[in-house]
């Protein structure tokens, strides 16, 4: 931990025994969880970020839901369900006795109309980033009030995993037509174990329990309706001021408590954690590949080779990431050692040589120049304290082969509008996936540029090795396709993997229930099980 990271925790945790015994109360029967960004809305088919989903999974419900192995596909709106022989085929029959939070039934009709607004086909048209996700859909279609067949044009082995996440939410038709653009902004209607109550953007959400809700999903204890009244999502930007109100009792959940901090609050006796082994979270830099300066494969393998990765994760993360090197986990299905031993190792010495024979001339003013262009470009990113420190530590190991970057960051309610600009060469984000299938075809498939493939990437063979891959016709099919991509994208190194995050949930003696679990990055799932218990 640096000495600056060392004097954040010591004053946090003083601030927090300094917090008289007022500051601390809580009304009886609400929970207030933590969190240092806001999202730019709560829409599961507009939104891919973080902050919406951990939101969205306490509005609405999924047709099949998610154990905590990350493996294990568990009943959710739908009791049950088949799958033809050819894997075409998915009928679920839906259970007889969810409502949406105004009182109406759920039919089979609001399933079909949910995942036709995910995939495109409802007016006015929604595009989601992920629709994808959804598999190449025929059709979907109630054949009774109660069940749904969801048909494809070729079989994708992934489509019940993806189901499970928030992106195929089941909303109400009635509330987004009325709210239109302000669905998720201005309000929202869903069949979760919480309803929406009111948003302050960049300061709270505030939900309320959903009276009549008791169809929560098997892998938690309590399938509802939820334990307590209320439940305030704060947007604390500070670090140290979410650690000081989480000892004072002026919150009392957590998941984004940075790593300088855990080893210190996990001394604290009245603060508990919890921990999920199960977790692929990746962080990284990639790089607008038909830009200036770094469309040079040079510049970014020598990027590679200028960054200290496992210096950059013991510094940012203080020892609890893990440093990266691949695109995928190691302990992720379908990973690829091949690739792994591909990707540049950290060697300066190695990066100047590499510049050089490629025709980067160093400057006078120590960065580099080929053909009257200066070897600078500009990297954009979320503006929180793992990012700064990230793009510090980055910054000056590209400096010392004569790169330069440039550096602008953004509150997160703007940050997604200028990331799917075409503004910036190179940026910094993290993301959550459950195989190499499931991370490779979000940002490497042609068709998902410019957002979330904000690298450009545009590879007839990718694209072919990707729909390969997500037909799964056999295990061993499939794990060459990602093989394959893996093995391409090291070679072209279009982003630089820095870390591999962990996930730890904290929260105060006077909550019970908070079990971290991990899809899509979600500490708390759904939220049924938080009580207070003091």
């Amino acid at each position: 931990m640096t000495m600056r990271w060392k004097t954040l925790a010591a004053a946090a945790i003083g601030l927090a025994v300094a917090l008289p015994a007022a500051a601390q109360q809580q009304p009886r029967n609400q929970i207030t969880i933590m969190r240092e960004i806001d999202s730019d809305r709560y829409d599961p088919h507009r939104t891919t970020a973080l902050a919406g989903g951990e939101v969205l999974t306490m509005l609405s419900d999924t047709l099949v839901s998610m154990d905590f192995d990350m493996r294990t596909i568990r009943p959710g709106l739908a009791e049950r369900w088949e799958v033809s022989p050819d894997g075409k085929t998915y009928t679920f029959h839906l259970r007889r006795d969810v409502t949406f939070c105004d009182g109406k039934p759920l039919t089979a009709e609001d399933v079909v109309y949910s995942i036709n607004r995910w995939i495109g086909r409802t007016t006015p048209r929604v595009t989601s980033p992920v629709a994808w996700r959804a598999g190449n859909v025929k059709e979907v279609r109630a054949v009774d009030p109660y069940t749904v067949e969801y048909e494809l044009n070729e079989p994708f082995g992934e489509l019940l995993s993806q189901l499970t996440q928030f992106f195929g939410s089941i909303v109400d038709r009635a509330t987004v037509e009325r709210l239109g653009d302000n669905f998720g902004v201005q309000g929202f209607n869903g069949t979760g174990p919480y309803c929406w109550a009111s948003w302050t953007p960049r300061s709270e959400l505030v939900l309320t329990r959903h009276p009549t809700y008791r169809w929560g999903p098997p892998v938690l204890q309590n399938q509802g309706p939820a334990h307590v009244e209320r439940v305030v999502w704060r947007v604390i930007p500070e670090a140290a001021a979410r650690v000081a109100a989480l000892q004072a009792g002026q919150a009392d959940v957590a998941q984004y408590i940075p790593e300088a901090f855990w080893d210190a609050l996990r001394r604290v006796p009245t603060i508990r954690t919890s921990t999920q082994e199960n977790y692929f979270w990746d962080v990284f830099m990639g790089f607008k590949v038909d830009k200036p300066v770094v469309s040079d494969v040079a510049i970014r393998r020598a990027a590679h080779m200028a960054v200290d990765r496992v210096g950059l994760a013991r510094a940012v993360w203080s020892g609890h990431a893990l440093p990266a090197r691949n695109i995928v986990n190691p302990n992720a299905l379908d990973y690829d050692a091949q690739s792994d031993a591909m990707v540049p190792n950290y060697d300066p010495a190695a990066a100047r040589r590499l510049l050089d024979e490629a025709g980067w001339r160093m400057g006078s003013d120590g960065v580099r120049v080929k053909d009257g262009q200066r070897a600078t470009f500009l990297m954009y990113a979320i503006n929180n304290l793992a990012n700064q420190r990230a793009a510090e530590i980055i910054q000056q190991g590209l400096r010392q082969v004569g790169i330069e970057m440039r550096v602008q960051m953004f509150d997160a309610t703007v940050a997604w509008g200028r990331l799917a600009t075409q503004e910036f060469d190179a940026y910094i984000l993290s993301y959550p996936y459950i195989s190499a299938t499931d991370a490779l075809s979000l940002y490497w498939h042609s068709r998902n540029r410019p957002s979330p493939n904000r690298m450009n990437w545009n590879d007839p063979e990718t694209d072919a090795w990707l729909e390969e891959a997500r037909r799964g016709v056999t295990p061993e099919a499939r794990a060459q396709a990602t093989a394959n991509i893996q093995r391409r994208l090291a070679e072209q190194a279009p982003w630089l993997t820095l870390a591999r995050n962990q996930l730890a949930v904290f929260s105060t003696q006077r909550v019970e229930g908070a079990r971290a679990h991990g899809l899509y990055g979600i500490g708390i799932y759904r939220g049924l099980d938080l009580r207070v218990v003091r």
